[in-house]
């Protein structure tokens, strides 16, 4: 890594600039501690930045075991991209003193009483950095590559496992097994850490230091059961021995299976998932609860018992349902528009002060919403009816801690990606109804979708469009007007998914060049008005339709 200093300086800037004025200048009492802070640049290929950063949050892991010791920043342009508004938020609202450590010499220095030794990782062998992982978890240890040995020697850590030569020639299947032979026993069967995601060479295992923190399983298995049956087989053994409600940390191996795959297998077990591979932080965050005092208070539009009336027009409601921790909402630009937000609902239990500091640097116009299908992301078709109404008490626990009041529901199980089918079945839709009987409403899908209902006041009303951040905003701008066209019957309630990374100031241009006559209102509103004027069609996914997507 180089010049942390400075690449601290920078995202420490952009977060000033862009908490702007939204951000609260209350502070709540707290005795204030000490902490560091170690900040990353960008370069996690294996031949480079990778050996450094594992070793880190590896050593990360270990430091926040008891206490918040050690956070990371990243910069502005990383996936997670508010890591440094949320340091800045703890010397705010917590009064954490942060001090600058240059390197990982200088972390060790200050943290390598929390180790009790070192485990090497085989890079020429990638699966082989997820059991060292396990084994630091395990046995209290920092995670180094060779040319790293001599550094953690200096500081008088003793070896404790070396893989190097071990997983020579071996399948990851194979591999695994014997990971899973030697460490599963004593590993959580709370929770698992599939750290998937980036393979190769580059990987971005950013969130070891919450699975080292946990004593989680490490791992990326497949669950693609033509390419992969071993890889398959081996994990659904792990899931069917975790504990009832246990969550999956991380995200599916890139170019293994897909997310589809992967979701649905682990909805099948009533399991959620948590991730990206790279959310950082969440050792340090977990010890950290709501400042005193405060209680969520959502931007609602329009009361729960309040009855509204569509006039002949085009409702639209713009909603970004993938986590809004990534993507744009300290961009310019955000607070134009009405804006639904997907919340990350388990973060109530271990990263509460990310959850504070998205209510407390919303704008009027941002309004959050429940998700991703429950308590976490699952696909619904697929969990089992003894799990569904159990995981959907949870989400509606922390729905009211965090005063939201519209579930939305996402099932790709028969699609890849945003093509295929996106449907409910009737029997999924009927649970949710039962389960739910106090939201305004649900909306569904992540593609479009045609699955629609309505029920004692409660819509449920699909995607009509997605909107992709590399598609050129004229055409996007043709395809709602060619919607609301095609949608001639009025009122017309277009529901829009926006991609995380799309500019909001580009989707103010797309609204100013629509075809009228058009409203674009917040989602609470557009659900409201939905229940009024019943001009959609009630549907499900017909039995008859494909069940999985033919490329899948």
């Amino acid at each position: 890594m180089k010049s942390l200093r400075s690449l601290c300086s920078l995202a420490l800037t952009a977060t000033a600039i862009a908490l702007g004025p939204t951000a609260s200048s209350a502070v709540a009492a707290d005795n204030g501690r000490d902490a560091s802070v170690m900040c990353f640049d960008l370069d996690w290929r294996v031949d480079s930045g990778l050996s450094d950063k594992a070793l880190i949050v590896s050593l990360q892991g270990l430091a926040n075991r008891d206490q918040p010791q050690l956070y990371v920043v990243h910069p502005p342009d990383f996936q997670w991209e508010i890591t440094a508004p949320l340091l800045d938020f703890y010397e705010r609202k917590h009064h954490v003193d942060f001090t600058t450590l240059r390197d990982a010499d200088a972390a060790l220095t200050k943290f390598k009483s929390a180790a009790k030794g070192y485990v090497v990782w085989d890079k020429t062998v990638g699966p082989s950095l997820n059991v060292a992982f396990t084994i630091a978890g395990l046995e209290d240890a920092v995670v180094v590559s060779e040319e790293l040995i001599p550094l953690v020697e200096r500081h008088g850590l003793q070896p404790i496992d070396d893989l190097r030569g071990r997983y020579n020639g071996m399948s990851d299947a194979a591999i695994y097994q014997d990971a899973y032979d030697r460490y599963w026993e004593r590993c959580t069967h709370d929770s698992v850490m599939l750290m998937g995601g980036h393979r190769g060479r580059v990987m971005q295992p950013a969130m070891a230091d919450w699975g080292i923190r946990q004593k989680m399983f490490f791992h990326d298995l497949s669950a693609n059961p033509l390419r992969h049956p071993e890889e398959l087989a081996l994990m659904k053994r792990i899931f069917s021995e975790l504990n009832p409600g246990s969550i999956v940390f991380g995200w599916h191996p890139y170019g293994k299976d897909t997310e589809e795959q992967a979701t649905t297998l682990l909805s099948t077990y009533g399991l959620k998932m948590e991730g990206l591979h790279n959310l950082p932080n969440l050792s340090f965050n977990c010890q950290f609860g709501f400042t005193e005092g405060f209680k969520f208070t959502n931007n609602n539009n329009v009361a729960l018992d309040a009855d509204l009336v569509a006039e002949e027009k085009v409702y639209m409601s713009f909603v970004q349902s993938d986590s809004i921790g990534i993507g744009v909402w300290t961009k310019p630009g955000r607070g134009k528009l009405p804006f639904g937000w997907q919340v990350t609902m388990n973060w109530t239990k271990f990263s509460a002060p990310a959850l504070e500091y998205f209510h407390e640097s919303a704008t009027p116009n941002d309004y959050f919403i429940g998700g991703l299908s429950g308590p976490g992301y699952m696909y619904p078709n697929h969990i089992p009816e003894d799990r569904f109404f159990g995981l959907m008490d949870e989400a509606k626990e922390m729905m009211a801690m965090l005063d939201e009041h519209v579930m939305e529901i996402m099932d790709n199980s028969a699609a890849d990606g945003n093509v295929g089918n996106t449907d409910l079945t009737k029997e999924t839709v009927d649970r949710y109804y039962e389960a739910f009987p106090d939201v305004i409403g649900f909306i569904n899908g992540y593609g479009p979708a045609r699955t629609r209902d309505l029920r004692n006041g409660q819509p449920l009303i699909s995607y009509d469009y997605y909107i992709d951040p590399k598609r050129p905003r004229e055409e996007v701008t043709a395809d709602l007007n060619e919607l609301i066209y095609l949608n001639a019957k009025r009122p017309y309630f277009l529901l829009v998914h926006v991609r995380e990374s799309n500019d909001v100031n580009s989707l103010v241009e797309v609204t100013q060049n629509l075809e009228g006559p058009v409203e674009i209102v917040p989602l609470d509103v557009f659900l409201k008005l939905a229940a009024s004027n019943k001009t959609y069609t009630t549907r499900y996914q017909d039995p008859e339709d494909p069940k999985h997507f033919k490329g899948f």
